[in-house]
């Protein structure tokens, strides 16, 4: 009986509900959970959690709806502050203090974008790390966005249409293997002052470089990536090298929710009265979850679709869009803090993508990525162009060459989704891809049917994760 009511007291000072200002209850909290529980960095460079362990909590992260008890939001909005568009001076629709929408701070967690396994079918199949409709589209900074102007094509801003996770984790090991590749032509160039030197990465030209004799570097002739030579492969625009570092921007433009190494430790930067928000080991672990997703898969190939295969090489299309890069790794390194330009510095953990996700092992060691693009930057012409802050910069023309595999599954097409159909988005394309477009153009019905044939085949993995 004394055991039973000393359980009982015990029982009833836990279950008791703190209401003290800024405290939890029993029943509402942050859903990270207490910080006691939460992952930490040194548990992962220690190697005391297993890789299973560690890609459940990256998962963890990703399908947390964060409230304010996380750190959602940008606390207070200050009119007499810094810019409304900037980071932790956001305000709200109609001051609701929570939600905006149009820049940001339009969802609370990142499964509301990323669910949809498969959009070829009706229904949808639901998966994680998948694509999501037009509903999901995020506005990026726009400035003017009145529907009743009389000129509504002033309405601005960066549209960006949520793109799958799947295979992200070859897509990151080329990118960094290319990068690796670029920074030695970059030195070889410092080396051989008066030498133009070709920037050329698995068989992908970036242009040339040049340092004249006084050591200054001449860029003029690099295309297709920024002057650092640094390949960013995601991002519509080719913003991030890592996947990593997408995740740090998309915590703090979609859910307010600040990351300890962008604004440091025990900082409360968007004065919401929540420190620590995202760890650095809930990034790391987020970002392993993220590049073991499996890559998407290719449909076994009758006639229709070789011959498809073949049409879409012959109007070059595999021009741009490479059908299959070689790595010279198995292994994907992580690194924190990242130095972009030297993807091998400070690398805490690593995983063999080929033992992880379904990669196959080329001849070299590596791992074969059929992605079917090059990572590079292309101009599609005025009528794909956005009108982001300076509506004649020649980079709001530019993309990333698009990922197809999976294209199967992914609609709605193009940067911001305008394109419900697989023929819409080809006939979208300009400028640089206009003789291809014209190529397409001038097949016969039958001649585009068995390039869609082809288009087709390349599907959504057949489970989200392993």
């Amino acid at each position: 009986m004394r055991k039973m009511t000393v359980l009982f007291v015990v029982s009833f000072f836990i279950c008791l509900p703190v209401l003290a200002k800024g405290k939890t209850t029993t029943w509402e909290g942050p859903n990270l959970g207490p910080m006691a529980t939460r992952i930490k960095q040194d548990q992962i460079t220690r190697e005391t959690l297993s890789f299973k362990k560690i890609q459940q909590a990256g998962k963890v992260i990703f399908t947390t709806p964060f409230n304010k008890h996380d750190g959602y939001g940008d606390g207070i909005f200050d009119p007499e502050g810094e810019s409304p568009r900037d980071f932790g001076n956001r305000p709200t629709l109609q001051g609701n203090g929570t939600f905006l929408r149009v820049n940001g701070l339009d969802a609370q967690t990142c499964l509301e974008c990323h669910f949809i396994l498969k959009n070829s079918t009706i229904p949808a199949k639901f998966g994680i790390g998948g694509v999501a409709g037009a509903n999901a589209n995020a506005v990026f900074m726009p400035t003017l966005i009145d529907v009743a102007e009389e000129n509504p094509g002033e309405i601005n801003g960066r549209f960006i249409n949520p793109p799958f996770l799947f295979g992200s984790g070859g897509v990151e090991l080329l990118a960094k293997e290319m990068t690796a590749d670029l920074q030695k032509l970059k030195e070889e160039a410092r080396d051989n002052p008066g030498t133009s030197i070709e920037l050329t990465t698995k068989g992908i030209r970036f242009g040339r470089i040049y340092y004249d004799n006084e050591g200054i570097i001449d860029t003029t002739g690099v295309e297709g990536i920024d002057d650092d030579l640094v390949v960013r492969p995601f991002g519509r625009k080719g913003e991030f090298a890592t996947v990593r570092g997408f995740d740090v921007l998309a915590m703090q433009f979609h859910f307010g929710m600040q990351t300890v190494e962008d604004v440091g430790e025990d900082v409360d930067a968007d004065g919401d009265r929540v420190f620590n928000e995202i760890l650095v080991g809930e990034i790391s672990a987020l970002h392993i979850f993220n590049t073991t997703l499996d890559r998407p898969i290719i449909e076994k190939h009758g006639n229709a679709e070789k011959e498809g295969f073949q049409i879409f090489k012959q109007i070059g299309c595999a021009l741009c869009h490479r059908p299959v890069l070689h790595t010279k790794s198995r292994v994907l390194t992580y690194s924190f803090p990242e130095i972009e330009t030297d993807p091998g510095a400070n690398v805490f953990y690593w995983v063999d993508l080929t033992k992880r996700t379904n990669f196959r092992r080329n001849r070299q060691g590596g791992i074969i990525v059929p992605l079917f693009s090059d990572l590079k930057r292309h101009d599609l012409g005025s009528a794909m162009a956005e009108s982001f802050d300076i509506p004649d910069e020649p980079t709001n023309r530019e993309f990333i060459t698009a990922r197809l595999w999976g294209i199967r599954d992914t609609a709605p097409y193009m940067h911001d989704g305008r394109a419900q159909t697989i023929t819409e988005a080809v006939r979208m394309h300009g400028e640089e891809a206009e003789p291809v477009r014209t190529n397409f153009d001038n097949l016969n019905d039958d001649d585009e049917d068995r390039v869609l044939a082809f288009l087709y085949s390349l599907c959504a993995p057949k489970l989200s994760e392993r």
